[in-house]
């Protein structure tokens, strides 16, 4: 059992709670942080930070001859290679500010709206970047060294002491020649996580292990800073082909030279681009070509409505791997290298004519490595869009462009069918009307229903619509998730669907597939059943077994569900502690490490390790919610509620945060401020059953009788399959004098449960 859950069913208040709805809270609350964090963008490469935690990281893997070997030392046997990389978005992914910088920082001279300000100067050979004066603040000047990024936008990196390098927010189009600010209208200030000087948009930490070749972060977390290392600037040879023995120098290196680690393996070959073509959480800091991904990274999958949408579509900056896992095509056996070259970036074959598409897709359809025979299709037939025209191209309706940071359009990866219907139920958006934006939902649904009928009624969208029932929290989800899991064979969204299952009550057919999926072939699958039957005392044995999992990823899910009990210095918990290592840079690592230590009762240190998350990131209502448990842990009350109401504060429109807060309240004996954060609950969310029912509580150990019984009314018509509110309402209304009333309702609570012993005691009683 995990810190949280077991806190949870030690948290008592005066007021009765079910254990399904604090399974519920609790659920909530470990995901919080992770989805707070999970949601942020970062400039330059978009990463995403990822909870995790702290102490020294293992020694590299690296090979030390890779220092001798660059770029420019693989370009003499290698020149035409070398030629076709060198203007790509790889090879100028990170580089060092030269003179063909001096235009951009010259015109013109100030820039900045809606975000940071800016004036810019080139002196001496060098950019200067200074923050206008203010009233109150005079002016900064920053020297950035360093460039970040390179097509179709890019930003200065400033050196800001402790060895770290942030890129501003303000970046240069290299295109249209001017800047702009990556966040749009978002205005971040001095002081957020997210601003452009903060963790949230560290290179040492966000950018550089993608931006850089043979880079090593080496934070010092006692100091707070960086000594990072790196062989070369930019993508280069050894970061994709790893470093080359010393055969390879020889003059007849093409028969001494072994292959390379992933030859003739495509999808090994896709495992080394994926690292830095997904959104993921670093499991390791030493990853090689050839490697497993899954044993070096943590994917995300598409489980969050505010990442992805509910089809799988990319809502937010998912780069494209996750696409890839989830679609027919990556699970036909389809590979980066199908499409792309790796040392130009640009396709193997034109898209716009569809000839990238039509080598597959050709008759009779090229089979693919699954076994399976890629569905032949007709271009014109199928699009029903004339030749030439962008309705005609594939891309346009199954793989949609969505822009990035302002000014960086992707395309999709999922291939998805456009079903403009789930545009209509669910507000997803389908590729028919971003083309057609003068035309109707119900124009383009009249219009696909016409063309392609009983084939948009699939598989694709009854999977939707489980998954945004679970998002909602709806009541109908489990059982929708388990019927599309019965039918589900891409692992990816099997393990999707499985995450989704977490808030929800583990019912006997819940855990049932979730012990299956525990011997599942794919590692995802396998990591999401873990996650799932964490804290469920029968499958212990079970998750123990998986502590010695082939890879990594599943034994470290494993070790972190039994993290209480993993002995010192064992194999499990030296390679858990390696992995908590790597974010111990970052708030949401800090928090990571405080749930540890929590769950191995260390609770002084547990609460250390949080404030400091929360001095690192004042605003995310998940760390908040971390330091209540802890507090209220150690017996903390009123530490806790404040905790608590905290987080609930920094999210205005979330009633069980608020709810969370009354309960804490209750424990703390702060009746006044129990009853303003449950009235918060219903007014975020009128149709909340369980904060109306604990306020009527509240009110009747107040002696408020009347007002508690119109609270235990409200509880009772939105929620009749209760027997709690009936009951609660009888004993208040006996309270008050009305017999025949407080009757009534024990009635209706014996009519919905018959063993209720206190409702026919109530009933007999003189």
């Amino acid at each position: 059992m995990d810190f949280y859950t077991a806190i949870f069913r030690r948290f008592r208040s005066p007021l009765r709670q079910t254990r399904r709805s604090w399974r519920r809270v609790t659920a909530w609350s470990l995901a919080a942080y992770l989805a707070t964090v999970a949601g942020a963008t970062f400039s330059g490469c978009g990463r995403t930070a990822h909870p995790s935690a702290s102490t020294a990281p293992a020694a590299p893997r690296t090979v030390a001859a890779a220092v001798q070997q660059t770029s420019a030392s693989c370009q003499t046997c290698h020149a035409a290679i070398h030629a076709a990389w060198a203007p790509s978005d790889h090879a100028l992914a990170n580089r060092v500010i030269d003179a063909r910088d001096e235009a951009a920082f010259t015109a013109p001279k100030t820039i900045g709206d809606g975000g940071s300000r800016f004036d810019l100067a080139w002196q001496n050979g060098r950019p200067t970047l200074t923050t206008p004066a203010t009233g109150t603040s005079p002016a900064v000047p920053y020297a950035p060294d360093l460039i970040l990024g390179h097509k179709p936008l890019w930003q200065p990196l400033v050196p800001t002491g402790g060895g770290r390098w942030q890129p501003t927010d303000l970046a240069f189009d290299p295109v249209k020649k001017d800047w702009f600010n990556v966040f749009g209208q978002e205005d971040r200030q001095p002081g957020e996580w997210g601003h452009w000087t903060g963790r949230g948009m560290n290179w040492n930490s966000m950018c550089a292990h993608c931006h850089m070749t043979g880079y090593q972060k080496n934070y010092d977390a006692v100091a707070d800073t960086y000594k990072s290392t790196w062989v070369e600037h930019g993508v280069g040879c050894i970061q994709c082909h790893g470093p080359s023995t010393a055969a390879h120098v020889l003059p007849n290196y093409k028969t001494a030279a072994p292959a390379a680690p992933f030859r003739g393996d495509r999808q090994r070959m896709m495992h080394t681009c994926a690292p830095c073509h997904a959104r993921n959480e670093l499991l390791t800091h030493d990853f090689q070509p050839g490697d497993n991904y899954f044993d070096h990274h943590r994917i995300t999958l598409p489980t969050e409505a505010a990442v992805f949408y509910p089809d799988g579509q990319q809502r937010d900056e998912d780069f494209n791997w996750t696409s890839l896992l989830v679609s027919r095509m990556g699970h036909a056996g389809v590979t980066c290298l199908d499409c792309h070259d790796p040392h130009t970036n640009k396709t193997i074959l034109p898209a716009s004519d569809n000839s990238l598409c039509m080598q597959c897709h050709a008759a009779p359809g090229r089979l693919q490595p699954n076994g399976t025979r890629a569905v032949p299709i007709d271009p014109l037939a199928h699009s029903h869009h004339a030749a030439g025209s962008t309705g005609n191209q594939c891309i346009s309706c199954h793989m949609p462009t969505t822009s990035y940071m302002q000014r960086a359009p992707r395309h999709d990866h999922g291939w998805l069918r456009p079903d403009p219907l789930l545009t209509k139920e669910l507000g997803i958006p389908n590729a028919c009307n971003r083309c057609h934006t003068d035309k109707s939902t119900e124009w383009a649904i009249e219009a696909a229903d016409k063309w392609y009928g009983p084939k948009l009624d699939s598989h694709q969208r009854t999977r939707t619509r489980a998954i945004a029932a679970a998002q909602a929290n709806q009541p109908t989800a489990p059982a929708a998730l388990l019927a599309v899991l019965a039918r589900e064979d891409v692992p990816a969204w099997r393990a999707t669907l499985l995450d989704l299952l977490t808030p929800f009550e583990r019912t006997g057919p819940v855990v049932a597939v979730a012990q299956t999926a525990l011997a599942a072939r794919d590692p995802l699958e396998r990591a999401a059943a873990v996650r799932l039957l964490n804290g469920h005392a029968p499958s212990h044995d079970r998750l123990h077994a998986l502590l010695q999992d082939p890879v990594r990823l599943v034994r470290l899910d494993a070790a972190w569900a039994l993290s209480a009990e993993l002995p010192e210095n064992s194999p499990s918990r030296r390679e858990l502690d390696a992995y908590f290592a790597l974010s111990a840079d970052q708030p949401g690592g800090r928090l990571r490490i405080g749930q540890d230590l929590a769950n191995r009762g260390r609770y002084a240190e547990a609460e250390k390790s949080i404030k400091l998350a929360v001095q690192w990131d004042p605003n995310s209502p998940g760390i908040y919610e971390a330091l209540g448990f802890v507090h209220n842990a150690q017996g903390a009350a009123q530490p806790a509620a404040a905790a608590f109401f905290r987080a609930a504060q920094l999210q205005p429109n979330d009633a069980p945060s608020a709810y969370r807060a009354a309960l804490a309240f209750a424990e703390a004996r702060q009746p006044a401020d129990a009853e303003m954060a449950f009235r918060q609950a219903i007014q975020r969310d009128p149709r909340f059953d369980r904060a109306w029912y604990n306020l009527g509580l509240l009110l009747a150990q107040a002696n408020r009788l009347p007002d508690a019984a119109d609270a235990l009314r409200q509880a009772e018509s939105i929620a009749p399959a209760s027997p709690d509110y009936p009951y609660a309402l009888a004993t208040v209304l006996l309270r008050s004098g009305d017999r025949a009333g407080a009757q009534a309702a024990a009635r209706r609570t014996l009519a919905l449960d018959p063993t209720r012993a206190d409702a026919r005691q109530l009933l007999s009683a003189p």
